[in-house]
């Protein structure tokens, strides 16, 4: 028996989270558009193109499609979304992921004495998923099947790095819930899903900064990798829609999905380390 096709849409795949989403779902056979600007070395400051992500998918067993997409560029974006149209049909996958994170994010000084540079996370980052939700709809809601993911983090809860961070993560939460919403009635499901610190080349530059301050997240960071297995096993859930509009935590849904991630290793959830959980959203709905 032909397995059924699958077709993913990851946005700024081109290293970190991006990157280890795209290559899982290429590992189940999934055919993965991977967006970004970066075509070549230098084009940003960390390593890692979307031609290089796109070889890697392919390498794992899937089909990877290198696409670039300035997700800042709606026009841009629209062109993606009808180009997967044309040559596949179908989209079953969409993860929001693209994220424009200035260094200065992250600097630990107050809001008011940072660039408002660091403004473009709500551009490229929450807009931008908007955007390209906006563009899967149709498709998805045709097909009457779908998984529409929000790459999150705790930091829509508690404070992390400043407002600016905190609105991103809080906004991705609250586009999934909502979302849900109006994507009920056509079967396709909206989640967004915390992932804990990443083994990304970010952050093993930041722990080589402050080993002291940041050497244990080493120990307990989750592979790139790890966030893309739990979503294929969301799609595949026969249950997927009783989640949607929630936001879940990644570590926590792989235990119930048997998940682990390299070396055998099981990535604690942030309801055990730091006592956090998501925000639970009202059922009340006004239209």
């Amino acid at each position: 028996m032909t397995k059924q096709k699958r077709v993913a849409i990851v946005t700024g795949a081109s290293r970190g989270a991006g990157r280890g989403i795209a290559i899982a779902l290429g590992s189940h056979g999934c055919t993965v558009y991977v967006t970004g600007r970066s075509e070549k070395a230098g084009d940003a400051p960390l390593s890692g193109t979307i031609y290089e992500t796109a070889e890697a998918v392919s390498a794992a067993g899937g089909k990877g499609i290198a696409v670039r997409v300035d997700h800042a560029d709606d026009a841009q974006v629209k062109t993606l979304f009808e180009r997967v149209t044309h040559d596949e049909g179908q989209l079953d996958i969409l993860v929001n992921n693209a994220c424009l994170i200035r260094d200065e994010v992250m600097s630990p000084v107050n809001f008011w004495e940072k660039s408002l540079n660091v403004l473009d996370m709500l551009d490229v980052g929450l807009r931008s998923s908007y955007v390209a939700s906006y563009y899967a709809a149709p498709l998805m809601t045709k097909q009457r099947r779908g998984l529409v993911i929000f790459t999150s983090a705790s930091g829509a809860v508690h404070y992390v790095f400043g407002p600016v961070y905190g609105a991103h993560k809080a906004g991705m939460d609250k586009f999934a819930a909502d979302m849900a919403v109006e994507f009920k009635d056509f079967g396709v499901a909206s989640i967004s899903i915390w992932m804990g610190a990443l083994l990304t080349e970010r952050l093993k530059l930041i722990i080589e900064s402050d080993p002291a301050k940041y050497g244990h997240l080493a120990a307990t960071a989750e592979t790139p990798e790890f966030t893309g297995h739990v979503i294929w096993a969301l799609y595949n859930d026969p249950a997927v829609m009783q989640l949607s509009g929630q936001t879940l935590i990644g570590a926590e849904l792989a235990l119930k999905y048997g998940i682990k991630d390299a070396n055998g290793r099981q990535p604690p959830s942030y309801r055990d380390t730091h006592n956090i959980a998501p925000r639970v959203q009202y059922p009340n709905i006004i239209r």
